[in-house]
């Protein structure tokens, strides 16, 4: 069971390493591009500096709405399949005595 939280852990931290990895990298293109449009067009950098950034794409859903649909999700039980798979996942996790 140790080996399995260890496990887990040790994935937690890549995920976490390539979340500030491409947040780097999406930083230092955008400053790149920002920098070299200054050089070129600084009209057009300001204009795009002034303009709110969109981050999805179409009308927002209403809060009722969403609280509904989330609650109707998850208000409903879910019977997992708990089929031989999980024993031979599991198998080189448990501790042997």
């Amino acid at each position: 069971m140790q080996k399995l939280t260890e496990r887990i852990d040790d994935l937690k931290q890549r995920i976490a390493a390539w979340g500030k990895r491409i947040r780097r990298y999406t930083e230092r293109s955008t400053r790149f591009n920002q920098n070299r449009l200054f050089q070129s067009d600084q009209k057009r950098l300001y204009k795009s500096l002034e303009r709110p950034m969109v981050s999805g794409t179409g009308p927002v859903p209403n809060q009722a709405d969403t609280v509904a649909f989330w609650r109707s999700l998850w208000s409903e039980p879910v019977n997992h399949n708990e089929g031989p798979w999980t024993v031979r996942v599991l198998r080189p996790w448990t501790p042997s005595p």
